[in-house]
């Protein structure tokens, strides 16, 4: 039992579960537009099995493709499978496992989630190798999360708005951004081993230049959603937080002091997702 309490544990910590919190809020802040309010409790669970499963088998891969290239660089060689806490076969059986979970939610939804749940995992699984063929990485990654409002979209409706392409690109460059800024740590580490980033390839001012416009042309995005969606005082006022926080998070890193880009990172866009929803579902309920 404490064996089984002790791989459980580094599981979790493998796929940084916690971090749900990036795009799960997106995808439930899409879910209710397409509702126009809180659909049958059993679409919003299979709604956050989808989600989950997906970034679960997405980060479980990652680590079984890059345990080489963790164990190379000195922040991430006491990941689970460079530091011999997980074999590579058992974190390859959870990124199955997981994506047969993924699978059946999206059956359980509609056909159109399970016709489009392979490509999704083209996009979720792919990321993982962007890195060693173009400085453009980031993008995948954003995609990645970008994906979920489009997908909770189809989840309610069994079809696709192209109004939700907007939150979806929103969210693609938000993420792309705060990515951006995350492989600044590691952009010797990139030139050394041969692998691309935007940090890697024009240096830390450029890139954090580029996430800063990334993140403007974020809230650019999302004034448009909310044009398109009849935002309210409170949507607006959520699109307002939203780019105080990213101005934030900007303003307590740079490129000579990376010192607190973990709370950048984790902390900061975490809230960013959980305020925008909140303030988007208290605005969707003033006005029914």
């Amino acid at each position: 039992m404490p064996s089984l309490l002790n791989k459980t544990r580094t599981t979790l910590e493998m796929i940084k579960w916690e971090h749900s919190v990036f795009a799960l809020p997106f995808a439930l802040t899409g879910m209710l537009l397409a509702a126009h309010g809180l659909p049958a409790w059993r679409t919003v669970g299979w709604i956050v099995v989808a989600m989950v499963s997906a970034r679960s088998a997405a980060m479980a891969f990652n680590r079984w493709a890059d345990a080489d290239l963790d164990a190379a660089n000195p922040r991430t060689r006491t990941r689970a499978i460079p530091a011999g806490l997980l074999t590579r076969q058992f974190v390859l059986g959870f990124t199955l496992v997981a994506v047969i979970v993924f699978l059946v939610a999206a059956g359980e939804l509609n056909m159109l989630a399970l016709a489009l749940a392979p490509v999704a995992l083209i996009v979720l699984l792919g990321y993982s190798y962007l890195k060693r063929v173009t400085r453009w990485s980031h993008f995948g990654l954003g995609l990645a999360l970008g994906l979920a409002p489009a997908a909770a979209w189809i989840a309610v409706r069994g079809s696709l708005d192209a109004r939700i392409l907007v939150l979806a690109a929103a969210v693609t460059l938000w993420a792309g951004g705060f990515d951006v800024l995350y492989a600044c740590q590691d952009f010797e580490h990139d030139r050394a081993a041969g692998l691309y980033s935007l940090p890697q390839a024009h240096g830390l001012d450029a890139a954090f230049l580029i996430a800063r416009l990334m993140h403007l042309a974020m809230v650019a995005l999302l004034i448009w959603f909310g044009v398109l969606f009849h935002f309210h005082a409170l949507g607006w006022a959520g699109v307002a937080v939203v780019a105080l926080l990213l101005a934030c998070e900007h303003a307590i890193v740079s490129p000579r002091d990376l010192r607190r880009l973990n709370a950048a990172f984790f902390t900061m866009n975490g809230v960013i997702a959980t305020v925008f929803l909140a303030f988007v579902a208290a605005d969707i309920w003033v006005r029914r």
